[in-house]
């Protein structure tokens, strides 16, 4: 197996982590597979995870039913609806809080580590996250995944509310 780390913050490269998650994301040919606490995704990463679904790729986003902030739960729901549209399956962890932060693609790659899928991770925090290519362990996260599966309830698009609207606008500064 292989492993390689990547960091983000204010000081640093942070490009590199958002740019290793979206090659990743962009070379997945069957899945992709997401858990985060909190779902505030760059442009770039938006659209590269709703035309992988669109292209056919099973991809599943995981994330906790209630964040700790109704501001950015808000803010969250704003971005759900466009990736139900497109065919992303979206799940909502009941079980408690959810705070892992994984991705796992075409049971090869896993990325794990401290970065959340969301504009502070990638450029205002110090974050760092292992690329594990090993089918072995990425056959034992998406275990996990499966797992947690069984603890999560899903939603079918809906009308925009206008509060998630208004958060979605001010989502790069939350």
């Amino acid at each position: 197996s292989t492993m390689q780390f990547a960091t983000s913050g204010p000081l640093g490269p942070w490009r590199t982590l958002l740019q290793g998650i979206m090659t990743a994301i962009a070379g997945a040919r069957r899945s992709i597979c997401i858990q985060t606490p909190y779902f505030l995704p760059t442009e770039g990463l938006n659209s590269l995870l709703q035309t992988a679904a669109l292209g056919g790729i099973d991809v599943q986003l995981m994330l906790p039913e209630r964040s700790d902030s109704r501001i950015i739960d808000k803010a969250v729901h704003s971005f759900i609806d466009d990736m139900l549209r497109a065919g992303v399956k979206v799940y909502f962890y009941t079980k408690g809080f959810l705070h892992a932060k994984m991705l796992i693609v075409d049971d090869l790659l896993t990325v794990v580590g401290s970065a959340n899928m969301d504009f502070r991770s990638f450029e205002h925090n110090f974050e760092i996250n292992a690329f594990v290519y090993d089918r072995e362990f990425a056959s034992r996260m998406a275990a996990i995944f499966e797992d947690d599966l069984t603890h999560c309830h899903t939603i079918r698009p809906r009308t925009r509310r206008v509060a998630e609207s208004l958060m979605r606008v001010f989502s790069p500064l939350l």
